[in-house]
This record gives C-alpha cells, structure tokens and sequence, in this order.
C-alpha cells in the first residue's frame, strides 16, 4: 500500500492508496476543531463519492461544535479516485459501488439513452458507464474499506475501537445498504442518501429478506436513509421510480422487524442539492453526543 501526501482542503490531509485489488484511492482524512489540542481516539466517518462529496461534506464537521447541535466528534474520511480517474469519477465509481450482478433496469437504460439523444453523454460515455455497471464489485471495495483502508488509518490517526459511520449517497447510498446487509461489524452507523436502488429486481430486496432475526444481544448498526421531495414528486421517472423502490425496501425493513434500527427522512431538495442536507441529516439522527 503506497502514498503520497500533499496540502489540500483546512485541516484536511490528502492520501492516495493503492488496495490489494490494483485501483488507486484519494483519500481525504479531515480533523475537527481542537483535534491537535486532544489526545482522545475519535470514530471515522467514512464518505463516498469523494472527489464529489469532499468539498461538501467535509466543511460540515465543525457542527460538532454547534451549541445548538449534539454532534459527537468524528474524523472524516472521504474516498475518491485519483489521476484519470478523477475525471471519470461518475462511471467510475459504478465499479465499486453497486452490488455484483445487480440489474441495470429499464428505467435507467432510458436515462442514458436520452442522455445520449439529447447530447449530455456520447455513446461513447453510455458505454463506459454501462460497462462499469456491468463489472460492478461491491464486495471488493466493503473488503478494501474495511480490511485494508480502516487498518491504515488506524496505524496513523488517533481512532477509536467504535462508533465509526459509513455515508453514501445515491449509488453511494446503494452500496451503504449493501453494507449494512453486510455486516461487517465495523460500523456503528450508516446513512444512505437517496439510495441508487434503480431496478425493482434490486439485490437488496433479496438480502432484506435473507435478514437473520435479530436477537436481542445483537448489536446492529443504525440505518438511516433519506430521500428528495423532487426525487419522490417530480417529473423525472427514474427518480420516481428509485423513490418507489427505497420506500419497498423500507417497508420490507419494517415486515422484517428492523424498525427500531431503521430512521429516514424526506428531504426538501433535490438528488443533486439533497448530498448535503442528507449527510446531515444523518449526522444529527446517528452520531449524537
């Protein structure tokens, strides 16, 4: 695993990482105030999406010290790509994000054919984005997350042996379903933005369902999702569609018994403004003081 460090974003360090696999990671590991003043081990927040999400997202951890709020503090931890790659960052992630065979759907190859039509993509691009989709490794990115990123950091950051979060939003909240279903023991919590369930033959809906009850000495993380107004009531449909498809899941959480480990909120926003407020939103449902 090799590196490289360089000055970015306040308080911010910039990593990049190579995992097992072969693909190179940005990695943006974001202190909060009065961290270097503290010898206290702290929880990550992990952040997908980061070449997007960072400048978003990361800002936000000074709400841990909002009077008005009870945010515990956090390290965040946001993941990207670097090189070529960053700039490819939106078909790219497919790869890592979504589930292993999981259905493309007929609403979103409708999405890419009119984004084709009306010239916000090539074909050339629709190909690539389809072809990502197609060769899609969920399971390898939770495994580099949490057998290989999370003990690196570990061996640098002052880190708690709890409380950590995973944040995803979109196919990003995708995968953070996906982990929660994985359980992997690793996180306490984990906030799934607007998750990116696009086809009604979704893996989810089938890991949902093989659950394991929930015993009583269990302790499962916390699952918090959220979605858009504009996504649930607008006029696009693959939005609507994916709306509908992330209530099915909720309510087939709730017919499994999870409802005290599931919270959600809707969003006065849209899928592109609603990252922000959702990640948000999860800090304040899951990582209270």
């Amino acid at each position: 695993m090799s590196e490289i460090l360089h000055g970015c974003l306040p308080d911010t360090e910039y990593l990049e990482i190579t995992a097992r696999s072969g693909h190179r990671y940005g990695v943006w590991v974001t202190t909060p105030p009065g961290y270097t003043d503290s010898t206290e081990p702290l929880p990550l927040i992990y952040v997908l999406d980061g070449n997007w999400t960072v400048g978003l997202t990361a800002p936000l951890i000074v709400t841990q010290a909002d009077p008005y709020l009870t945010i515990a503090p956090y390290i965040q931890v946001s993941i990207g790509y670097t090189g070529e790659e960053a700039a490819a960052w939106a078909q790219i992630r497919n790869r890592d994000l979504v589930p292993p065979g999981e259905p493309i759907g007929d609403d979103m190859l409708a999405t890419l054919t009119k984004a084709r039509d009306t010239g916000a993509m090539t074909q050339e691009q629709v190909d690539a984005y389809l072809a990502e989709l197609k060769e899609a490794h969920a399971d390898v990115f939770l495994d580099f997350l949490t057998g290989e990123l999370h003990p690196h950091l570990r061996s640098r950051l002052r880190v708690s042996e709890s409380g950590h979060g995973l944040f995803g939003y979109s196919y990003g909240g995708l995968f953070a379903l996906y982990a929660w279903l994985r359980e992997t023991g690793l996180f306490a919590s984990i906030g799934a933005g607007s998750p990116g369930v696009a086809s009604t033959d979704s893996q989810i809906f089938t890991l949902v369902e093989a659950l394991p009850e929930l015993g009583e000495d269990a302790a499962a993380p916390q699952l918090h999702i959220t979605l858009n107004e504009a996504e649930l009531l607008g006029d696009i449909p693959f939005y609507r569609g994916m709306a509908r498809n992330v209530l099915a899941t909720v309510e087939q959480l709730h017919t499994q018994g999870r409802s005290e480990q599931v919270s959600h909120a809707l969003l006065r926003e849209t899928h592109v403004t609603g990252l922000q407020a959702s990640f948000l939103s999860y800090l304040k449902a899951c990582h209270r003081r």
